[in-house]
């Protein structure tokens, strides 16, 4: 069944620049009611709000600073700080994008509590305390944003790739039926190839140095790029199309494709 964007509330970190903010923006345009952009950078978050009020009209978005690591409300501006804005204004919250994210193994415990602390705090806060008293409908949606590199390895990266296949075991364990029947909640988990966007830029350096460096100067050029508009609208036919627990692969400006792991002989008890 499909899930219905119009009407709804959303959620998005990272939101204020980059991918996340194209997300609200085309989402917004598939009848999207509100949105919060929930971010560290205060610059790119009143850009983002005057950006999106031009567009679509005042009361559309709000900008909280958000560090998704902090999980206790420190300083008043954890993701949980973010949830609450989100309902004060709008009342109601239906879509989580967890879309915050760092590419950097250089700094690659930081870049562990983002892209994975950061990702389950989002999803724990909207399971226990949110979705199941401001969700409209009978259903709320949680999209995780993994990678290409979450599938396979790209070896000046192994941090990274590691911190993505996380991601994409979290949407493989939340969305099995068991807990969806108790939660409602569907989690999609999106894998974005190579897309032209600030956060592959000037890649040089942002690993562990040495051999790291050798393999991205040998193999850098051979990935095939997508442009970020691409990415953006094939992720809104995702949310609109995809069942729960699935994957699925932007890349290469090619239209999106589920993802379907290799099944494996279980070993069950026979007890």
């Amino acid at each position: 069944m499909a899930f219905q964007v119009e009407g709804k509330y959303a959620l998005i970190t990272g939101g204020a620049s980059g991918l996340g903010l194209l997300y609200a923006k085309e989402l917004l345009r598939n009848g999207l009611k509100g949105v919060t952009l929930a971010d560290m950078s205060e610059e790119f978050g009143e850009k983002a709000l005057k950006e999106i009020e031009e567009e679509f009209g005042p009361d559309r978005a709000i900008f909280v600073k958000t560090d998704v690591v902090d999980y206790q409300q420190f300083d008043n501006i954890s993701i949980l700080d973010a949830y609450q804005k989100t309902v004060e204004k709008f009342r109601n919250v239906d879509i989580l994008i967890n879309n915050a994210g760092i590419l950097n193994d250089a700094v690659w415990e930081k870049q562990i509590a983002i892209n994975i602390n950061g990702t389950i705090h989002g999803i724990l806060l909207g399971l226990e305390k949110y979705f199941p008293k401001y969700k409209q409908g009978t259903e709320a949606l949680i999209v995780n944003i993994s990678s290409t590199a979450g599938l396979q390895g790209y070896g000046h990266v192994p941090v990274y790739c590691a911190t993505k296949h996380a991601v994409i075991g979290m949407g493989r364990g939340w969305s099995d039926p068991f807990l969806y029947e108790r939660t409602k909640v569907r989690f999609i988990t999106v894998c974005p190839g190579v897309t032209l966007t600030p956060l592959i830029f000037d890649m040089g350096g942002r690993n562990m140095g040495g051999i790291y460096e050798e393999f991205l100067q040998k193999n850098g050029e051979k990935w095939v790029s997508q442009e970020p508009d691409h990415m953006a609208k094939e992720m809104v036919n995702i949310i609109k199309n995809a069942s729960n627990g699935t994957i699925w692969v932007v890349e290469g400006g090619d239209p999106a494709y589920e993802y379907i792991p290799a099944e494996r002989r279980g070993v069950l008890s026979k007890k």
